[in-house]
């Protein structure tokens, strides 16, 4: 009898040994349905816009949105989460509640044109419409006013529930904000409405290729660390998953999500809802980058990654990486 049949810890690599075992035996398995894409929608273009730093990734008119959601619904991509650019900005991020908005109008086009076929998510924030590119109203002093600004976030709440979004998903880290916009909704008449909430949002260096997609730059060189998570902290962000759960978030959210594995897992550990991850735009770019240079096997090391993430604990996945992914498993 050979060495490899005496040991039974060595029937892992009988189970290794073709590609059919493998997908028979596979642990993890990821589909289209654990993707939703985010898209970007701008008013003042007349063609889509290729972003530089997000290869691939466009900012999108009202036509050319439609025809993209309309393509990941083919692939059978269950959601899409939404972002504005809207021609002007102010200090307060009105165009954000704006009926007539860039989103609104958006989320009211996508509604009548594929009703209950896609999940329409809508990301809810000021950052992309204030002139100064903070997520939140500020005070005298310079600093985001909390209350402030959730008096706004219910009023962009409202206004995207009534334009047709399933999904709100507040991403400014205020605090109190998920207690706020549910009760704005319920006051509302949108009981129904979905609150995905970015819980654990770090104040990651990797948003820069989005920040060039919405046309944002924080005023004086400003940050965001007074409102977002520190990277350090672990306990920290599962306090706030768990308050916002409390407060009556149905989805929460870790954003970014490959350098944050570790709190996705303990998260899954922790809790019941549904948890999101955001595959970010720096996550994304730095593969399509290795990839332009011959580095790696772009493909491969982007399914890998999106792998990662669903074997961490994540249920949903935004990644930018939606379509790519979802053309690779339809085979």
């Amino acid at each position: 009898m050979s060495i490899y049949a005496q040991f039974p810890e060595w029937r892992s690599r009988r189970l290794r040994r073709t590609e059919a075992i493998r997908r028979l035996v596979a642990e993890t398995q990821i589909s289209v349905n654990d993707f939703v894409a985010p898209l970007f929608v701008r008013e003042d273009i007349e063609e889509p816009q290729q972003i530089p730093s997000l290869p691939g990734v466009y900012q999108h008119t009202i036509k050319s949105l439609r025809l993209e959601v309309d393509s990941l619904r083919k692939l059978g991509v269950p959601g899409v989460i939404i972002f504005g650019i809207p021609k002007s900005k102010d200090e307060f991020g009105s165009e954000a509640w704006n009926p007539d908005g860039i989103v609104q109008v958006a989320l009211k086009d996508l509604k009548e044109s594929f009703g209950e076929e896609m999940t329409l998510i809508a990301d809810l924030c000021v950052d992309e419409y204030t002139s100064h590119g903070h997520c939140g109203v500020l005070s005298s002093a310079g600093t985001v006013d909390n209350d402030a600004t959730l008096e706004i976030y219910n009023q962009i709440a409202l206004a995207q529930a009534e334009a047709g979004a399933d999904v709100c998903a507040p991403s400014g880290m205020m605090d109190g904000q998920v207690a706020s916009i549910r009760g704005a909704l319920n006051s509302g008449g949108h009981i129904d409405t979905i609150i995905l909430a970015y819980s654990a949002k770090y104040a990651s260096s990797l948003y820069g290729p989005f920040r060039d997609a919405v046309d944002v730059t924080i005023k004086d060189g400003g940050d965001r660390r007074g409102y977002q998570q520190d990277s350090s902290n672990l306990r920290e962000s599962l306090m706030e998953i768990k308050a916002d759960i409390t407060e009556g978030a149905d989805i929460v959210m870790v954003k970014p999500a490959l350098s944050y594995l570790d709190v996705i897992a303990r998260a899954r550990a922790e809790i019941e809802v549904p948890i999101a991850a955001y595959h970010v735009s720096g996550e994304y770019s730095m593969v399509k980058a290795a990839e332009a240079n011959g580095w790696v096997d772009g493909e491969s090391v982007m399914m890998e990654h999106l792998l990662s993430i669903k074997r961490a604990g994540a249920d949903i996945i935004l990644t930018y990486a939606a379509k790519q992914a979802a053309e690779i498993l339809q085979g």
